[in-house]
């Protein structure tokens, strides 16, 4: 459906912000950042699952530098904490869309469910939940997550627990959500929403510097992504510039 952008063997789908917001009504988004993107490097359940995206955008303006070096450059970045409130604005007047939030700190989904609501005139956001740490491995409190989406009947599902913990647990239980049309994993967004953490200005956005920002907000939850996880990204995008890249799962870029 629209162009691909091949960044450490990722397709990245070369889409606008108006056009995802226009066109996207069911299936399942990754907005891919640097963090994840060395996720992916190590975590092979998670690197195989990327033919299961609908749609995979450019959420790191890093990465958007990168692509245009790499000879394929992207419109935009399309970040999931954009995205969001463009989407649930676009849709408030249609009472068929309806959302479930799961994930962040105690209370904070509730938060966000209040001001969202606000927003929009009306009870968009139907129902949310805010699971254990590690819920993932207690079936029991897995199927009452699932029960709790369910019962809501919402169409679509925002789940902020983490890039590729929320990926994969949307994957494990999207069979048993008969309801839910649209899945959309976004991590810290749910913060944003709630107003628990608030967004730098649209200059440090553009500038590459939201991880900053984030490590002066947050220092000890976010120093070590920022300074020790994600700085091989551009190591690896190098290698990719001189065709010296290679998945850590034996594919050849």
């Amino acid at each position: 459906m629209y162009r691909k952008v091949r960044l450490l063997n990722v397709d990245v789908d070369d889409v606008s912000m108006d056009e995802l917001v226009e066109t996207f009504r069911q299936g399942i988004i990754l907005t891919l950042h640097s963090d994840m993107m060395m996720k992916l490097q190590k975590d092979r359940e998670f690197y195989d699952l990327l033919p299961r995206f609908d749609v995979i955008t450019c959420d790191s303006q890093i990465l958007v530098f990168a692509a245009r070096v790499l000879g394929s450059p992207l419109r935009e970045r399309v970040s999931g904490s954009d995205f969001f409130p463009r989407f649930y604005l676009r849709h408030k007047d249609d009472p068929s869309v309806t959302i479930f939030i799961c994930g962040g700190a105690p209370g904070v989904a509730e938060r966000a469910a209040r001001a969202i609501n606000a927003r929009v005139g009306r009870e968009m956001v139907v129902a949310t939940c805010a699971p254990s740490v590690a819920f993932e491995t207690q079936p029991q409190e897995v199927d009452a997550v699932v029960a709790q989406i369910n019962h809501s009947r919402a169409t679509a599902l925002v789940v902020g627990l983490g890039g590729g913990r929320q990926e994969k647990f949307i994957f494990r239980i999207r069979e048993r959500l008969p309801y839910v049309r649209l899945y959309l994993p976004l991590g810290g967004t749910v913060d944003y929403e709630a107003g628990t953490l608030r967004r730098p200005a649209p200059w440090v956005t553009d500038a590459g510097l939201e991880w900053l920002y984030r490590v002066m907000k947050q220092p000890r939850q976010r120093w070590y992504r920022y300074f020790v996880q994600q700085p091989p990204v551009l190591y690896l995008l190098a290698r990719q510039l001189l065709g010296l890249y290679s998945d850590p799962f034996g594919q050849k870029s």
